[in-house]
């Protein structure tokens, strides 16, 4: 087994977590980013942009979607993948933003203690620049319990994650490949009981760490 991956089932047994298979660990991992930023429940994905694509998909977003024109370039593709269109604006941001007109908020480059936005569908990055830096990851904070019943099907080609896939029955929906695999979450479980006792936690970027993105051909016609 993967060192990092038992080293980390060792530590969630001691401290309380019933730990009896691989994604029970990615499980304890999105407990303990739910607890620490004050929503009822998260969903480890494989990255930000692909949290924020699954969030989209499953308000069944339509029309044009807001968002700053100084951020990450992967949002405004996201948003077109989902059926989207795209408006930039002028905004100063700092550590998260809104797709408004939609309850989903880029938290990229946010990470801290009750950080969660009421009600909203929060997508969190563990990009290696973030502050609790896996290498590659993400996550969606969420109080909507059906949501998350979605996003965990949807995230595993429209299956249970837990059941082998020898086992597998038919899948229920059209899925996406986007999950966080058990040693990811091992690494992230290692890196939050370090950086939770640091002092690096509020925020890491803002409007003024991202090119202005109008300036690129590709999202010329999105205006």
């Amino acid at each position: 087994m993967y060192e990092p991956l038992e080293k980390a089932i060792v530590l969630l047994k001691n401290q309380g977590y019933e730990i009896n298979d691989p994604w029970d660990v990615v499980s304890a991992f999105e407990d303990k980013v739910a607890r620490f930023a004050g929503s009822k429940y998260a969903v480890a994905t494989d990255s930000c942009t692909n949290a924020l694509f699954l969030c989209l998909k499953y308000l069944n977003a339509t029309g044009k979607i807001r968002i700053p024109k100084n951020t990450y370039i992967s949002v405004p593709q996201a948003i077109v993948h989902a059926g989207c269109g795209v408006e930039f604006v002028n905004k100063d941001w700092l550590g998260m933003y809104p797709l408004d007109p939609y309850p989903v908020i880029d938290s990229a480059t946010c990470f801290h203690e009750g950080m969660y936005v009421d009600d909203s569908y929060q997508c969190l990055s563990f990009h290696y620049r973030k502050i609790l830096a896996i290498a590659k990851g993400g996550m969606i904070l969420t109080n909507d319990k059906k949501a998350v019943e979605w996003f965990k099907l949807a995230e595993y080609e429209g299956r249970d994650r837990r059941v082998p896939h020898a086992e597998m029955p038919a899948p229920t929906m059209m899925g996406w490949n986007m999950y966080m695999p058990p040693e990811q979450a091992a690494r992230g479980i290692w890196l939050f009981e370090k950086v939770i006792k640091g002092e690096t936690l509020g925020h890491s970027g803002g409007s003024h760490t991202y090119k202005d993105l109008t300036e690129y051909e590709i999202f010329n016609n999105l205006q």
